[in-house]
């Protein structure tokens, strides 16, 4: 019968005789055969004469070796498969080797039968970068001593510096000085519509379509409208005492910002407006003097958030004023009635007050029955190195709280690329209406719904659509909601004030909230240098610069037929102040110059004071402290002054020149037009205390007239009397019938022509 062959242990063949003596000797023979892999891979082992490696169970006599396969030896499987009836199968021994022998190549599949993934070796890219690493450093001009190890750092570092400021650059999207005087006199350059979404913001200050100027401020029934509630949270650290402590004495508690400029209004307007400072949690070396300051003055709000400033602290701060920010009620009564809303009925006892608080507050709280706090109409987010002006600023919230947004606010903002005509007048402007309504029903029932605000000064760039953080206001509903949706608690890490107006956007109602943007009284410091800075503004330099523009704007678009305009035409011809030209011819197409995003003249963004990118110098070295505030006042002859150094007496010119600016200089009451409130809302980049207290001096000092406005009194009540040509309703005239946009000084130095 056929017999299987099958491959057999050397231990289990017959010894032959003439060859070895013992099974030992065989055995180890073929051990070491078997030891020697490689020769027994590549090249078949030579059998000795008179002995077979293969063995059938019936005979032990030698059968010839089995055909030559047609592959090579190293292809051929080394365990093939065969069957056998022997015994051998039942030896353990012979069993155990042919299974130990040659492991790797008994699980081996063909390469041919593999497929792509398999084949694919495991960490292939690592080898790639180690290979090419290695490369790298062989390189001959690697360097490889010390010397060149540190250049090669140092350049790899200047190298990384360059590519940073390159990308800053490049994604900075202020690197023009921004057109404030456009901002001040047309209302479509100080609160743009968004281009994707324009019922977004509806400005109630924009009651004219392009070509119009800004109606004067403020309004003549704003003292007829009750005071607006307003919690005031000042951002600050565990470390900046000397900020907190110079606010508690200027801004927060300053008569004239409280009660606005002349005779003021005896605290009235911000009898409900509270200034808190609001702190993370302090550092452990400063957690005894914050307690100490916190029991002397009544005033700092501690988050249960550690300090940070793009980590959440924004958001916390309105969590916790939607639970604990209480305001006093009104106390005075005035013609018309304190709106009503859903927030209306919650109050509270009075809580301990603080030295700044209102003079109305304490007054009440002497009482023996005081009268409960309420709920905020606005909750304002400050930071510390911002200096506000509070009666400017509650009289702007004031005028928001008690107005109407248009019925269809789309389709009004679809007008606003057209050219002036009084059929195309906004119909969200008008308070004077809307108090007339309120004057014939003095108890108003419920609104349909809690005001939707979102206040501040409006950033555009192509990137975001913002409030700027130094100061940003929310409606007491807006808070409320901030502070319970979800999706919100989600979105508070990052720029802070980039993600309040995400915050916005993703409202229920988010067409319902009015953005209102004032981008003419809120800026920069004049030593700042950034292109939101000049100088010191007060409205009777706006005044002056609308009318330059609106001159410019009537001779653009009487002309008509013109495509371009040259920069140097928009230069005013009137003695006032004279902008400089640019020395580059610049044409600008005219519906460019109509439109919020259009191409603007260099002009539009001069400043007497300060030049964007460049550190302030005052005019004249040898300048009095006094001096030097006026000089940082935009639009004062003491800015005006360049020394002339070319002529001998050059020293004693400028100070002649000096002497006459100081005494041609105007008082708060002509600065101001004869109002409590219109000017600087918010001054903002004070980094130094230097820079803060000079701000304190040029919006809170100073003498309502000068000595030579005494004087010549006389020659005011003249002005006051002459109705002049292209002036606004309701607003104060100054200077002469021949020259009514002129100042006090220009009046006087040029006659009465």
């Amino acid at each position: 019968m056929p017999h299987s062959v099958e491959l057999v242990d050397t231990r289990s063949r017959p010894s032959y005789e003439g060859d070895y003596d013992s099974s030992s000797s065989s055995e180890s023979t073929h051990m070491s055969r078997f030891q020697s892999r490689r020769s027994h891979f590549l090249i078949p082992p030579s059998v000795p004469s008179g002995h077979s490696s293969v063995a059938s169970s019936a005979s032990s006599t030698p059968i010839p070796s089995r055909s030559g396969s047609p592959l090579p030896q190293f292809l051929v499987n080394s365990r093939p498969v065969l069957s056998t009836t022997s015994d051998t199968d039942s030896d353990p021994a012979t069993a155990t080797l042919l299974r130990n022998r040659n492991p790797w190549r008994q699980e081996r599949r063909p390469w041919w039968q593999m497929s792509r993934r398999s084949r694919r070796r495991p960490g292939r890219t690592w080898r790639f970068l180690n290979r090419w690493a290695k490369r790298i450093v062989r390189h001959p001009l690697f360097p490889r001593q010390p010397i060149t190890i540190v250049l090669s750092l140092i350049l790899l570092s200047l190298f990384a510096i360059f590519l940073t400021l390159l990308l800053m650059y490049i994604l900075n999207p202020d690197k023009d000085p921004l057109p404030w005087r456009a901002y001040c006199s047309m209302p479509s350059m100080n609160s743009p519509p968004d281009p994707y979404n324009p019922s977004l913001y509806h400005d109630p200050y924009y009651n004219h379509s392009i070509g119009m100027m800004t109606p004067p401020f403020p309004h003549d029934e704003l003292d007829a409208l009750p005071p607006a509630g307003l919690f005031v949270g000042v951002f600050s650290t565990d470390s900046s005492f000397e900020r907190r402590a110079l606010v508690r004495s200027t801004w927060a508690s300053h008569p004239r910002s409280r009660e606005g400029a002349g005779d003021g209004d005896d605290g009235v307007g911000t009898s409900r407006t509270i200034v808190r400072f609001i702190l993370g949690q302090p550092r452990k070396d400063w957690e005894r003097r914050i307690q100490l300051e916190m029991e002397e003055y009544n005033d700092i709000i501690i988050l249960p958030v550690a300090e940070n400033m793009n980590a959440g602290k924004s958001h916390t701060y309105f969590s916790w004023a939607s639970i604990n920010a209480w305001v006093p009620p009104v106390y005075m009564k005035t013609p018309v009635a304190p709106p009503l809303f859903s927030y209306s009925n919650a109050s509270k006892p009075p809580p301990p007050l603080s030295s700044h608080d209102p003079s109305h507050a304490w007054q009440d709280i002497s009482n023996p029955h005081p009268q409960s706090w309420v709920r905020p109409d606005f909750v304002v987010k400050v930071d510390d190195d911002a200096f506000v002006m509070l009666a400017e600023l509650e009289a702007r919230l004031r005028l928001e709280i008690h107005a109407k947004p248009p019925a269809d606010a789309s389709s009004a903002h679809r007008t606003i690329h057209r050219r002036s005509d009084t059929s195309l007048r906004h119909n969200n402007g008008s308070y004077r209406k809307l108090l007339n309504v309120m004057l014939t029903n003095p108890y108003p029932t419920f609104q349909e719904q809690d005001p939707l605000i979102y206040w501040g000064y409006l950033v555009t760039n192509r990137l975001h659509r913002f409030m700027a953080g130094e100061l940003y206001a929310l409606s007491w509903s807006l808070v409320d909601w901030v502070a319970r949706d979800p999706s919100v608690k989600e979105l508070t890490r990052g720029a802070e004030d980039k993600q309040t107006a995400k915050w916005m956007k993703m409202h229920p109602q988010a067409e319902k909230v009015r953005w209102v943007s004032e981008r003419c009284w809120i800026y920069d410091h004049p030593r700042a240098g950034t292109v939101y800075g000049h100088g010191f503004l007060f409205p009777s330099e706006v005044r002056r610069v609308r009318k330059h523009l609106f001159s410019a704007l009537q001779r653009l678009l009487s002309s008509g037929t013109s495509s371009y305009l040259s920069s140097s035409s928009w230069i005013p011809q009137t003695q006032a102040i004279s902008l400089p030209s640019s020395s580059k011819s610049e044409q600008f197409k005219v519906e460019e110059l109509l439109t919020p995003y259009g191409t603007t003249p260099a002009s539009w963004a001069h400043s007497s004071v300060s030049t964007f990118h460049a550190r302030y110098t005052p005019p004249v070295s040898d300048l009095s402290t006094l001096e030097s505030i006026e000089a940082l006042v935009e639009g004062s002859e003491m800015s005006l002054i360049r020394p002339d150094t070319s002529s001998a007496l050059s020293v004693t010119s400028t100070q002649d020149t000096v002497s006459r600016a100081w005494a041609n200089r105007e008082g708060r009451n002509v600065r101001y037009e004869g109002k409590r409130v219109g000017g600087t809302i918010v001054v903002h980049f004070i980094k130094q205390n230097t820079w803060f207290l000079e701000t304190a001096l040029a919006l809170l000092e100073g003498e309502d007239y000068t000595e030579a406005e005494s004087q010549k009194e006389d020659v005011l009540e003249d002005c006051d009397s002459d109705e002049t040509l292209n002036t606004f309703p309701g607003q104060r005239t100054i200077g002469s019938l021949d020259l009514p946009y002129a100042t006090y000084a220009e009046t006087v130095r040029y006659g009465r022509r």
